[in-house]
């Protein structure tokens, strides 16, 4: 950022805008998210792209909840009839250790959802992820687990060990800042976020002023309103997976998939109730190289962003999630979309949004 507050030195400006206009084929680009996020469908989905925010980000929220050999063959056996809970950790889909026993890191897309857990086990404000898989989830940043770095694109190992840090960095700021989620401004989020994208920058300045269906700042953050509901402790579970690539022009492009599991309880005194709000979302950000595109040092481009969440509110676009407890069950009816697992990660989150696209408020299986 320039001294005089402007984006870039009206030099810099000035050289950009005389070899954009000349077309030379190194000068900076000025980033967009509309632009990033055509050319990855067209890498990845070969066909027509459908317009900015049409899909991308996709905003699908519920919240309904609807409880609805030889020798190795004889070692083999003799493991089953000792040890058959440890055996059930090897099989496909099985996560190891006991039914109560932390989940090591999720490296891989799991093959099916997690097992579903005894109806009369009940979250309480002492212990409210009981009855969900959420319970042998980590904490906070601990779930968020980060690959090995290695050179790609334009970055040596060290440069995208950082760039992945900042990007967790950035999960924190917008998904786990106590500030942030008792309805505060992210600002240590947004500070993360290239200030040169104007599509980016519009839809920052709209969603917190103005939020919308199509202007919603839960797109990106999580944030309660603390006149009604209020956070049960300081845990919030988390599981999720980061990966990256060479993006565009040597770019170093990371996604991260993660889903927060928030416990609450209504603001009045003396409640109890506690309800769950599941958020998953999908963040794809660019690293870009500044000799090709337009930045600022430390700070990343969104290339898109997608959430799907469960008991947050649908169809309510208040910028805040808001949760229901049981007085609300009581009178509302299962939703009109597709029933969904929230803590079923085994689909990806395009396959999460293709089913039930345009279906309206969707039904969560649990919570």
């Amino acid at each position: 950022m320039a001294k005089d507050g402007s984006s870039i030195p009206d030099e810099e400006w000035e050289r950009f805008l005389r070899e954009a206009e000349a077309g030379t084929k190194d000068a900076p680009e000025e980033p967009s998210a509309r632009a990033r996020m055509v050319a990855r469908r067209l890498r990845e989905e070969p066909g027509t792209p459908e317009g900015w925010r049409t899909h991308q980000p996709v905003r699908r929220r519920r919240n309904k909840i609807w409880y609805v050999a030889g020798l190795l063959v004889a070692v083999g056996l003799l493991v089953v009839a000792l040890a058959p809970g440890r055996v059930a950790g090897w099989l496909p889909g099985g996560d190891g250790g006991g039914d109560d026993a932390p989940l090591a890191a999720e490296t891989n897309r799991p093959d099916k959802p997690p097992a579903t857990a005894a109806a009369d086990q009940l979250p309480t404000v002492d212990h409210p992820f009981r009855g969900s898989p959420a319970e042998r989830w980590a904490d906070g940043t601990a779930g968020i687990s980060l690959p090995a770095a290695r050179a790609t694109g334009w970055m040596n190992k060290d440069q995208v060990a950082q760039a992945l840090a900042r990007s967790r960095d950035f999960l924190v700021e917008s998904s786990l800042d106590p500030g942030v989620l008792r309805g505060e401004r992210p600002r240590k989020a947004i500070a993360l976020i290239n200030p040169h994208q104007k599509d980016v920058a519009d839809f920052l300045a709209t969603a917190f002023r103005a939020p919308s269906r199509e202007d919603d700042p839960l797109l990106l953050f999580s944030r309660f309103d603390t006149s009604k509901v209020r956070l049960v402790g300081d845990v919030i579970k988390t599981r999720g997976r980061v990966t990256y690539r060479e993006g565009e022009r040597g770019a170093v492009e990371v996604t991260t998939d993660v889903t927060y599991v928030y416990p609450v309880v209504r603001a009045a005194g003396g409640s109890d109730e506690v309800a769950r709000t599941i958020v998953r979302r999908e963040v794809v950000m660019s690293w870009d190289d500044p000799a090709k595109v337009v930045t600022e040092k430390g700070t990343l481009s969104l290339v898109s962003y997608k959430v799907d969440t469960a008991n947050g509110g649908c169809d309510t676009f208040t910028g805040y999630l808001t949760p229901e407890f049981s007085a609300e069950q009581a009178t509302s009816g299962p939703g009109d979309g597709a029933e969904v697992d929230p803590y079923d990660r085994s689909d990806s989150m395009d396959e999460r949004m293709r089913k039930d696209r345009d279906e309206g408020c969707g039904t969560a299986t649990r919570t």
